[in-house]
């Protein structure tokens, strides 16, 4: 993808609702956080850059080697750009039709090395939603396709074959999401997948923070934007504040930094686990969440995320899912069920891919879960999908249970 195009975002108002947990123990509530949407795919047609609406969610899949075009939610119009910018995004001015397009911003060159700063604008190269940088994790990716030369932990999670994953160091950031996408990527991807435990009166009482995400570095599409305020979320000019003489233009204020500090045990992504089958991946990362007190026993809580992503053209069908639940206090639990978060996703080459978050509780620190996923094809035949292994560790220098978000 080349430098320099413009982007632009369209959308239409209304909003979703997207679904509670699943698995072992369900999830907080979730729902819409913005009355608008964006997005556009682009396509280079004789040699001309072409924005186009697509369907809802993404409209391409990553191939290897190259950058993916940005994703969009559905809206309204098109138009066409000078032959050589990339792609671009456009925004509808409030107007009932919603077909008025207006620049938002410039594509920079994705960086190939190092990190993004806090404060940098990107897109999201799969779901499509504008979003900003708010401070980058380092994290250790351990994926069953690919031998790493970079070992710093061996994982072997017995229950699920013998085959020793070494990890690598991968970037993630945490961002923040542009509240007017949210609707229109709900279908997607969870936009209140971010849950924390409320307080010590209900062991399992969660809340979420609206349009908080984690993004791996290569999901980033970053722009540059003269805008002062480019991100809509209530959290945006309290975390960051315009300063014209740096680059990028948005800088971390105090409050970010102390709510960094204050909440990292239960921000802090630290494993990612892959796995591919079939061509169908799926990637999970597992967060610790803290421990409660409930009838005279310790319970301890933990999120995971998981993104399933269908490399293959075939149309397929998430139908069943199927987890299995080992804890340090000697239990294996078996969990089966319908689909995933109220939902049986379907995978195509238009939309490639679908992220959700649950929970799960053990009256241990530490377990393990692994599973698979059964899919469907157009023809009725049907096929499972390994869940790569995770572990399940608490904070063991942990001293006080955490008491909800701290601000």
């Amino acid at each position: 993808m080349g430098v320099g195009g413009t982007i632009e975002t369209a959308g239409w108002g209304g909003a979703a609702r997207a679904g509670g947990g699943a698995g072992r123990s369900g999830a907080g509530r979730a729902g819409h956080c913005g009355p608008r949407a964006v997005g556009c795919r682009a396509a280079r047609r004789g040699g001309t850059w072409r924005r186009f609406w697509a369907g809802p969610g993404p409209a391409g899949r990553p191939r290897s080697g190259s950058r993916p075009p940005p994703q969009c939610p559905p809206g309204l119009g098109a138009a066409s750009a000078p032959a050589n910018p990339p792609s671009c995004l456009s925004a509808p001015r409030n107007r009932p039709e919603g077909k008025v397009l207006e620049t938002v911003g410039v594509f920079e060159a994705p960086k190939q090395h190092g990190k993004y700063e806090t404060g940098q604008l990107f897109l999201h190269s799969v779901f499509g939603y504008r979003g900003i940088v708010l401070f980058p994790w380092q994290a250790r990716l351990y994926d069953r396709d690919v031998a790493s030369p970079v070992t710093e932990k061996s994982e072997n999670v017995a229950g699920h074959g013998s085959k020793e994953v070494k990890g690598k160091t991968h970037t993630y950031y945490q961002v923040l999401i542009d509240a007017r996408d949210c609707p229109h990527i709900s279908q997607r991807s969870q936009t209140e997948a971010v849950t924390f435990l409320a307080n010590h009166d209900d062991s399992r009482a969660l809340y979420a923070i609206p349009g908080l995400d984690y993004v791996s570095h290569e999901d980033i599409l970053p722009y540059s934007s003269t805008d002062q305020v480019p991100i809509q979320h209530e959290l945006f000019e309290r975390f960051l504040m315009y300063d014209q003489t740096k680059v990028p233009p948005f800088v971390a204020r105090d409050t970010l930094c102390a709510w960094q500090e204050k909440n990292h045990p239960w921000l802090e992504l630290s494993d990612v686990h892959r796995e591919t089958t079939e061509n169908i991946r799926v990637t999970v990362i597992p967060f610790y969440m803290g421990m409660r007190e409930a009838q005279n026993s310790h319970v301890y809580w933990w999120r995971y995320c998981i993104r399933l992503e269908n490399l293959d053209s075939e149309v397929v069908q998430l139908r069943e899912r199927h987890w299995r639940i080992f804890s340090l206090s000697g239990t294996l639990e078996t969990v089966r069920g319908r689909g995933v978060v109220g939902r049986e996703p379907v995978l195509s080459k238009e939309q490639p891919a679908f992220q959700y978050s649950s929970h799960v509780s053990l009256q241990a620190s530490s377990g393990h879960m692994w599973g698979t996923f059964r899919f469907e094809r157009p023809d009725g035949s049907h096929f499972d999908v390994r869940i790569p292994p995770f572990s399940l560790e608490s904070n063991k220098d942990e001293k006080t249970p955490p008491s909800g978000l701290h601000w």
